[in-house]
């Protein structure tokens, strides 16, 4: 098989930097341990080619079958839906691979593409605006040291009734959480249990019910994150009540504009349906990219879909965004009483 599915790219042609071998030899070896006798999907874009190129040499070398697919060579962008080519071939496939930078109003498609993923149990790497940065910074983390992290917190906030926390920039939020609704580890190692963003380092779950203030001076996450980049000088205030966004306060007012448009998209675009801890302790520092940096360490919730397919969340969105804060202090509370787990942005808990 090992077949480039395109009229017009051969990603064995496209060089790629030595120093990219490292994150792809993470993804395709340690994460997703694929087998030779597998078969994968790549999805890749035009600006994902030599990220791409690298993961497909590691394919290679493990002497698996794979089809990749460059979307500008299936249909324009941005998508209106996943191209038929690319569904049909994840039907044969046990991994599938998607690194490619998004557009506006694409989320639709992605979601046709986990569709395929979740009812067929595939082990999935999601590498949403992966760049160059995050092959060498975030994709070379020690992920068998953040899995470890990752099930230590796992294990915390499964007992834990709820979490507080708080920043310097002024974050103050209360979660309370409901037992009917499943944490996950999204810690790099990839199951078919729950397909997972690379670089990995999180634990996540639907919020029984959020409250406060929640300062973004790290990013916000879809289209926005690379229109606005770091947010540290500009952060934008969300007040939430009931797990509901009642306001948001910003200097820049058109990021404020579209933030709130884009949380108002439809009746549950407002609603908080992640609450999250991240846990890549090989991510140093917030770089103006959500695919790295809501596994900074720390907390970042998400407005829209609550993943009820994982979580058990019985209500749905047609949006999700991701919002992360810095330097976080972090407690957990529950019959035992109350622990902090985090001081100023580092964990005090070992895996």
């Amino acid at each position: 098989m090992n077949e480039l599915k395109s009229a017009a790219t051969d990603l064995r042609e496209v060089a790629f930097p030595e120093e990219f071998k490292e994150g792809a030899r993470n993804a395709v070896v340690t994460c997703l341990r694929v087998k030779p006798s597998e078969k994968v999907t790549v999805i890749a874009d035009e600006s994902t080619l030599t990220i791409a190129a690298a993961i497909v040499a590691e394919l290679d070398k493990v002497r698996c079958a794979w089809n990749a697919f460059v979307l500008e060579d299936l249909e324009p962008r941005p998508l209106t839906g996943m191209p038929h080519d690319i569904l049909n071939d994840m039907e044969s496939s046990d991994v599938s691979i998607f690194a490619v930078q998004v557009q506006p109003n694409e989320l639709q498609s992605r979601m046709q593409m986990t569709d395929v993923v979740n009812r067929r149990h595939m082990r999935h790497a999601h590498m949403v605006n992966i760049t160059p940065e995050v092959m060498v910074e975030g994709m070379r983390a020690d992920f068998n040291a953040v899995d470890r992290l990752s099930q230590a917190v796992l294990d915390k906030v499964r007992a834990a009734s709820y979490v507080h926390a708080t920043t310097p920039a002024g974050t103050d939020i209360r979660a309370e959480l409901n037992p009917n609704y499943k944490w996950f580890k999204t810690s790099g190692i990839i199951s078919t249990e729950k397909w997972g963003n690379l670089p990995g380092g999180e634990c996540f779950t639907a919020p029984g019910e959020v409250n406060g203030v929640f300062v973004v001076d790290g990013v916000v996450g879809d289209f926005l994150c690379a229109r606005y980049g770091l947010l540290r000088a500009t952060p934008l205030t969300i007040h939430i009540s009931r797990n509901r966004i009642t306001s948001v306060e910003c200097e820049n007012k058109e990021l404020e504009r579209e933030f709130w448009s884009y949380t108002h998209t439809d009746e549950n675009s407002d609603r908080v349906g992640e609450f999250a801890i991240g846990t890549n302790i090989g991510v140093e520092r917030v770089i103006g990219n959500i695919l790295q940096d809501e596994k900074f360490p720390g907390i970042h919730i998400a407005f829209g879909d609550p993943y009820g397919g994982h979580t058990g969340a019985p209500w749905k969105s047609t949006t999700h965004i991701d919002v992360v804060g810095l330097e976080f202090n972090i407690w957990l509370g529950g019959a035992e009483g109350e622990e902090q787990i985090m001081r100023d942005g580092k964990f005090l808990i070992e895996g």
